[in-house]
């Protein structure tokens, strides 16, 4: 089908663009499949964003409010997906008010027959029940999606169980996706009597059903909730989130806090970030494929854990001493360990830029990705 409005082009290339981003990550070759769980986790995410996607052009048929971050992220502004969240949450109400589909086709031949006139406000209700209805089943990228357990195993050196929690944020100033992992050991001693074994071992006998939905310890599930709802802001540096999350819980070590940005993107004729590549993408015969995704691995780690120190007046619990690569001045901005940014371009786009000479200028500081053929080729 011809891709003819800005709209149905910006929808066709957020589609490929996240289609390539799944196979990417899945590609047992690709850079991040050495961290096979990370790459699942985001998987889950992308999914996600894909429904959101999915339901926003369905939206469309019957409403016309969607905006677009056209000139920072490339991605829908956050009204859009507050909005979208309001309408899963209220689906099911609103769909018993609207007629079955078989009662709404039956209305629109019986009108166009007795009418000889295209009946639309029978086909805005159509438009809106199919909506709902994707919305209602759909696993869309909230504001804030909750975190989940996904892992559990035991550091033998400090005898305390770690996890690997996930959770996810629509930032609303960025107008990003942002992902979040951490590997974080719990020393509460209930939990650490349960799961860990004399000999610094998992406690086999103890059935833990992952994932699990929030934080493994149900004494902190909650607070743990409504930490990350004040801390995944994007202007919140990885440090900063590292150490609140030290700081509020006593008995919760972050080792590992990882966050994956998704974006900015960029889409021929659409976006305004950048003007030298947009030049050069508008020159692309096939508009699907004159897109560019970028996204950036963030991770903060401890380096060391200062022991807790009980006095007779006072005491201190253990808190991590976070390490921050200073000789790089990316990630002393950014407050981070280490970081990596990637790009994702389809094959006729970057044969585009390369014609033009801006490779080299465009991707200077990326780990660059082509995608041709439903295949990733990185390291070019």
């Amino acid at each position: 089908m011809p891709q003819d409005t800005p709209v149905d082009r910006y929808f066709a290339s957020i589609r490929a663009a996240l289609d390539g981003l799944d196979i990417f990550l899945r590609d047992d070759r690709s850079p991040l499949y050495r961290h096979a769980l990370v790459a699942q986790v985001v998987s889950g995410y992308v999914e996600r964003l894909e429904a959101s996607f999915a339901c926003w052009r369905n939206h469309l048929d019957y409403a016309k409010s969607f905006r677009i971050s056209r000139a920072e992220s490339g991605f829908p502004v956050f009204q859009n997906v507050l909005e979208l969240e309001n309408d899963r949450r209220t689906a099911k109400a609103r769909l018993a008010e609207i007629p079955e589909a078989d009662t709404l086709r039956e209305e629109m031949a019986d009108f166009i027959l007795r009418h000889k006139a295209f009946p639309k406000d029978l086909q805005q209700s159509m438009a809106e029940r199919l909506y709902l209805e994707r919305v209602q089943e759909g696993n869309v990228f909230s504001p804030l999606v909750l975190p989940e357990t996904i892992k559990v195993s035991v550091n033998p050196k400090t005898m305390r169980p770690y996890y690997m929690v996930h959770w996810g944020a629509f930032d609303g100033s960025s107008n990003l996706p942002l992902v979040y992992t951490v590997m974080v050991e719990d020393s509460s001693p209930d939990i650490v009597k349960m799961l860990v074994t004399k000999d610094g071992k998992l406690n086999g006998s103890v059935n833990i059903p992952l994932p699990v939905g929030g934080l493994l310890n149900p004494t902190l599930a909650r607070s743990f909730d409504a930490f990350v709802e004040r801390n995944s802001a994007y202007s919140l540096s990885p440090s900063t989130i590292a150490t609140n999350m030290d700081k509020d819980f006593d008995e919760l070590h972050p080792k590992q806090l990882r966050r994956i940005v998704l974006g900015p993107f960029y889409s021929a004729g659409i976006t305004e970030h950048n003007r030298r590549v947009n030049d050069v993408l508008e020159k692309v015969a096939n508009p699907a494929n004159a897109w560019l995704l970028t996204w950036t691995i963030q991770d903060i780690y401890s380096k060391t854990e200062r022991p807790a120190r009980r006095g007779l007046w006072s005491s201190e619990p253990a808190r991590e001493e976070f390490h921050i690569e200073t000789d790089d001045l990316e990630a002393a901005r950014t407050g981070v360990s280490a970081y990596e940014k990637h790009a994702l371009i389809p094959h006729e786009s970057y044969q585009a830029l390369y014609a033009a000479g801006e490779t080299e200028s465009v991707f200077a500081g990326y780990q660059t990705h082509i995608i041709s053929g439903g295949e990733v080729i990185s390291d070019v």
